[in-house]
């Protein structure tokens, strides 16, 4: 075939280029199976690569002789469907990010190999062959069902907020069953690994079909066998983390994303996607319904609903006997603590535990303690790539940096002053464990953070032996605040809160109270009434008080009323520009420049280049350009005439740089 008669593939390729790439077609391939989304094999500078086809041409912006030809048709089929393909192209245009990238992360690595689209061997998903029945719903459940049932052929987003405990899950599990009788197929985000085994044995239980897991702690065949069995249909119901977003599906009816308020469905870098956002504009291309369920929903979520793009469904109390947990501050003022922990709050730890019932602790900061200090000349350990300290970790003997993973021994004397009068100030979830195992010696304790559940496994085991009372005391970060069920905890201790209420982000207030209501509503999710004891310096904060004496709806209302006022998102929208180099100056540099080629409009406000809240970090100085807009089609419009002009600014070479749209958190 001559070379005038070859067809134009148009492709993306995995490289952080904004553009398509024009190749022609192998000589002697099958242009019917020239279709959108197969893997084509072409040479790249010195390499070879393997890119997505979006359309065949008979005309490029080049001449055809300088075209180079594709090595080899890789797929007889599309490996994306035209459903994800769309999808991935709105997110490569709404958080402007290179196409070929965006449908790299989505493929699994199998298929980013250029391997088969089959396997050998496929292990079958285990079914249970009983299923429990439903349960008899309240009020309020049965008219959340009833509403997501009538809107099942179409598209609509829905808000499924109830306290803890008011079973969601529940109205989760009656609304599945109504898809598969259609015969679809059902994908439910949720935001951590921790609860993907609970969910999926809740789910067992109910549903006598194959169910399939997807999250980052499988291996990539794992991963690529749920995938082949979600696209083919084999798989109805599928339980997924972030990524889990993009899987694609033979028949998809419904998405339900539990705990829709968690960081965790924001990704914080590369792709930098929304998992939630992604997820509704899936329902909305696909025509299916989907269900945003929490008890402490994000005030973008709660803006939406109150602006009637989202349906509102409330579920006001605990479903069957439970009852909300009686709540009990406590003011640390005055008081002597021993290690963060107050004498009413041991003494009652105590009554609980005689009543041989479980108790939970929270306290958000892992290891020993946050600060090591000389206290003869105030010296602190601090990180030498970060502008932060060193935690101190008492089991490992480590001094550890959370930010960069830089790590070194114990220190015996002062790096300033060469004393050996170091101390460890301040609590980590270590130091509490210590500290309670000398009052309750007789009482099994489990920790639950980052560094007790690193082992595969370990999460799943200690969460079976805490539902089987093997242990009387847990203690945990917020890894045990999300959506977990301990029905014999009847007592929780929350034991530093203060932090949201006076940090410069200003999220954190929200980001506080939701964690100290997911917290509280692990208490008490029984027949066993629950207590909640709150340690604070700070008892009179009217906001407590709202949040503690009224509920998370006049609380969230109070603070949609402030950001308003203050032109915070969501009534305006954000844009983060990040850059780091190894000196300062350069990241500074190369957002002055950003800056100077936004054209001056008065619909986007720009504030920076200024330092990061962490000015250095891994050993790079940052630095932050944030842009602000009353209309999201406005900053759209900016970023969308900025990114290649960026391309022509010479010192990106020099620097790491991001855009961030939608920022979550502003480190």
């Amino acid at each position: 075939m001559t070379i005038e008669k070859l067809a134009i593939l148009q492709l993306t390729l995995p490289i952080k280029l904004h553009r398509y790439f024009d190749y022609l077609a192998p000589i002697h391939c099958d242009t019917r199976l020239l279709k959108p989304g197969i893997r084509i094999r072409v040479p790249f500078q010195h390499r070879e690569l393997i890119g997505i086809l979006l359309g065949v041409s008979e005309t490029s912006s080049l001449p055809r002789e300088k075209l180079k030809s594709a090595v080899e048709m890789i797929d007889d089929a599309p490996v994306i469907s035209s459903e994800i393909l769309k999808l991935c192209q709105w997110a490569s245009d709404y958080y402007h990010y290179p196409l070929g990238e965006v449908l790299s992360a989505v493929l699994p690595k199998w298929l980013r190999q250029g391997k088969p689209t089959t396997l050998k061997r496929m292990t079958l998903f285990s079914v249970n062959e009983r299923s429990s029945a439903p349960l008899v719903l309240n009020d309020a459940q049965q008219k959340a069902l009833s509403a997501i049932q009538s809107s099942l052929n179409a598209f609509q987003v829905f808000l499924l907020e109830g306290v803890t405990g008011s079973g969601k899950t529940e109205v989760y599990l009656q609304a599945i069953a109504n898809v598969l009788e259609r015969r679809q197929q059902v994908l439910v985000l949720v935001p951590e690994i921790g609860l993907t085994p609970q969910t999926l044995a809740r789910f067992q239980e109910r549903f006598p079909v194959p169910i399939a897991t997807l999250h980052s702690g499988m291996t990539e065949k794992q991963r690529f066998q749920t995938w082949l069995h979600a696209k083919s249909g084999k798989v109805p119901i599928v339980i997924g983390t972030r990524s889990a977003v993009f899987t694609p599906f033979e028949n998809l009816g419904l998405i339900i994303i539990d705990e829709e308020h968690d960081l965790s469905f924001k990704q914080q870098d590369t792709f930098r996607y929304h998992a939630r956002d992604v997820a509704i504009m899936r329902a909305h291309f696909n025509d299916i319904p989907i269900v945003l369920g929490s008890a402490t929903p994000s005030l973008e979520t709660l803006h939406n609903a109150k602006q009637n793009r989202y349906q509102s469904l409330y579920l006001p109390e605990r479903a069957g006997v439970a009852k909300l947990p009686n709540f009990q501050i406590i003011d640390t003022r005055h008081q002597s603590l021993e290690q963060g922990l107050s004498h009413s709050l041991l003494k009652t730890i105590q009554h609980h535990l005689d009543k041989d019932e479980q108790v939970m602790l929270f306290l958000n900061r892992r290891g020993f303690a946050p600060v090591l200090i000389c206290q003869a000349c105030g010296w602190m350990a601090m990180c030498k790539r970060c502008d932060a300290r060193m935690t101190y970790h008492y089991k490992a003997m480590r001094l550890h940096c959370h930010h960069c993973d830089a790590q070194k021994n114990i220190l015996t004397s002062c790096e300033k002053c060469g004393a050996d009068n170091l101390e460890a100030l301040g609590q980590g979830t270590e130091r509490l464990e210590q500290v309670l195992k000398k009052h309750f010696p007789h009482y099994s304790i489990a920790r639950i953070d980052r560094d007790s559940t690193r082992r595969k496994g370990s999460m799943e085991n200690v969460l079976t032996e805490i539902q089987e009372r093997k242990h009387q005391i847990l203690i945990g970060t917020q890894m045990l605040a999300k959506g977990h069920h301990f029905p014999h905890v009847t007592l929780v201790g929350i034991l530093d809160i203060d932090g949201g209420f006076f940090s410069t982000d200003f999220r954190a207030i929200e980001r506080m109270g939701q964690l100290l209501l997911q917290v509280a509503g692990r208490s008490g999710r029984d027949e066993k009434e629950g207590t909640v004891m709150i340690q604070t310096y700070h008892p009179d904060h009217p906001l407590l008080h709202q949040l503690l004496h009224e509920n998370y709806q006049k609380f969230s209302t109070s603070l949609l009323n402030e950001r308003k006022m203050a032109d915070l998102p969501p009534y305006t929208f954000f844009a983060l520009f990040r850059a780091e180099a190894h000196k300062a100056d350069r990241a500074e540099d190369f957002l002055q420049q950003v800056k100077k080629q936004i054209e001056k409009n008065n619909a986007v406000q720009i504030m920076g280049p200024l330092a990061a809240p962490m000015p250095r970090k891994a050993g790079m100085h940052r630095v932050q350009l944030l842009l602000q807009a009353k209309k999201r089609t406005y900053l759209q419009d900016i970023l969308k005439n900025l990114l290649p002009q960026i391309e022509t600014i010479s010192l990106k070479q020099r620097v790491r740089w991001s855009l961030d749209v939608d920022p979550l958190e502003m480190f």
